[in-house]
């Protein structure tokens, strides 16, 4: 019971880290189409700028679990993703450095410079971490002693690469309306034309990634050969994802970016889940043997260190939650341009 409770945890942080920095790194990539003058760009980097750095807070959160409950998985999963794991976090450093320093001038060659480094910062995480939970779901080429047999051009396979493209999507429609969220007038009306425009190309590659997961993992057999176990998620997690994209569309047509947002949002952590529920007990499966396969039985900390951290999580969860509302509330206001500085 209790290591199905740290997994739980493990995929709750991962989903919603992709729920809200997902945003920002859908923003971040639209920022250069999105925006058609300096002071658009200065409106929809204040747009970001508040929020940005709480968001990275569930990253940490995702990757302390990882680290405290399920140390081997840790290890196997850093040394073999170590090269798109480095480009993101490189990506992520370039990403918080240009936010933050954009507009500390108001020389032009300085400001291209921080935009170019927000695009790359935001465009190369969102789609390098769809290739490595799509690379997850399929399985990574790992030995019994966790030792990695590969490249990082056999991680770039086209189901990874197709994971990457539904994750930069999700993001993209994501970012697109909390551009309307936190604007008004002609920004506003544009984020929901650019969601309403990536929401088809979205649903196409949602399917189609469903389609290639039936072909290129076992997540399917997971729902198949345990349907007593999975009776509820099997069709809650379906229906969320449905319900979101669905919401959007409708939440768009009626002009009312809270509810399309939350309706994104949804949809995110609907298919993080799909993924997440259909790995259990699997943290790795490995692609040559089944029985290399890291579980969170054979990947686990002691029960004594779980009971610990467990209660480290009880504590201090709640109050990473109430300052990531106050944070919201306190900038839930739109951004005009009199608050970008300029």
């Amino acid at each position: 019971m209790l290591l199905s409770i740290w997994f739980f945890l493990w995929g709750l942080l991962w989903a919603v880290y992709f729920m809200l920095d997902g945003f920002d790194l859908g923003l971040g990539t639209l920022s250069p189409f999105i925006a058609k003058d300096q002071r658009e760009k200065n409106i929809v980097h204040q747009a970001i700028g508040p929020f940005w750095d709480g968001n990275e807070v569930w990253l940490i959160a995702a990757g302390g679990v990882t680290f405290a409950a399920f140390p081997t998985a840790y290890a196997v999963l850093f040394s073999s993703f170590y090269s798109p794991l480095m480009i993101i976090l490189f990506a992520l450093i370039i990403r918080g450095v240009s936010v933050e320093f954009r507009n500390k001038s108001t020389d032009p060659g300085w400001q291209k410079l921080w935009d170019v480094g927000i695009f790359v910062g935001s465009f190369l995480p969102a789609i390098l971490f769809g290739v490595a939970f799509a690379n997850i779901f399929k399985g990574i080429p790992i030995d019994g002693n966790g030792v990695f047999h590969g490249s990082l051009m056999d991680l770039l396979n086209p189901y990874g690469l197709l994971g990457g493209l539904l994750f930069l999507c999700l993001f993209l429609v994501h970012g697109a309306l909390w551009l309307s969220v936190k604007t008004e007038g002609s920004l506003r009306e544009r984020g929901f034309r650019y969601a309403k425009a990536l929401w088809l190309p979205s649903l196409l590659v949602a399917a189609g990634f469903l389609i290639a997961t039936w072909f290129n993992t076992s997540l399917y057999l997971n729902y198949i050969e345990r349907p007593l176990f999975y009776a509820i998620p099997s069709v809650l997690i379906p229906l969320a994802v449905l319900g979101g994209m669905a919401g959007i569309l409708y939440f768009i047509r009626k002009q009312h970016a809270w509810y399309a947002w939350t309706s994104s949002a949804i949809t995110i952590v609907g298919v993080t889940f799909f993924g997440i529920v259909g790995l259990y007990p699997n943290l790795l499966p490995s692609s040559l043997n089944a029985a290399y396969n890291l579980t969170i039985y054979n990947a686990a900390s002691s029960p004594l260190t779980l009971k610990i951290m467990l209660t480290v999580v009880v504590i201090f969860i709640p109050l990473v939650i109430a300052y990531q509302v106050w944070v919201y509330r306190l900038f839930s206001h739109t951004v005009t341009e009199e608050e970008t500085g300029y």
